[in-house]
């Protein structure tokens, strides 16, 4: 299994990029992968910039933790994948810990550049 994590600081309240990140179904205005994007309570799906569907299932949407969790089980190849978005109070700024389980290790490569590119588009949505 591969891991990736990738981070931020975000120079706006925590509960204000909570705001955003916990919006399940808005991911598409922040994320550059993800061209379009509808939830429910336990699912979301995106249309990718390429055209490609992905399929999630909201695992952990914990306000008082401030994490989001999620599983990709349609669209992309996987044969297991866990994300996790935290969200940390510094006191002075907010960090976005961004990081991701997943299995066949080959598409690290892929989803590494892609959620470096989501936690800059957080950061440049929550901070504009």
């Amino acid at each position: 299994m591969a891991t990736l994590r990738t981070h931020t600081t975000i120079d706006r309240p925590a509960t204000e990029v909570w705001d955003v990140v916990s919006d399940a179904g808005n991911i598409s205005a922040w994320f550059p992968a993800v061209k379009t994007s509808t939830a429910t309570d336990d699912a979301r799906d995106c249309e990718l910039a390429d055209g490609s569907p992905l399929n999630e299932e909201i695992v952990t949407n914990d306000p008082e933790l401030r994490r989001f969790q999620y599983r990709i089980t349609g669209g992309m190849p996987v044969e297991s994948h866990l994300g996790t978005v935290d969200v940390i109070d510094t006191g002075t700024n907010t960090l976005v810990v961004y990081s991701t389980e997943i299995t066949p290790d080959s598409l690290a490569d892929m989803l590494g550049p892609a959620i470096e590119e989501g936690v800059q588009g957080l950061k440049e949505y929550c901070e504009a």
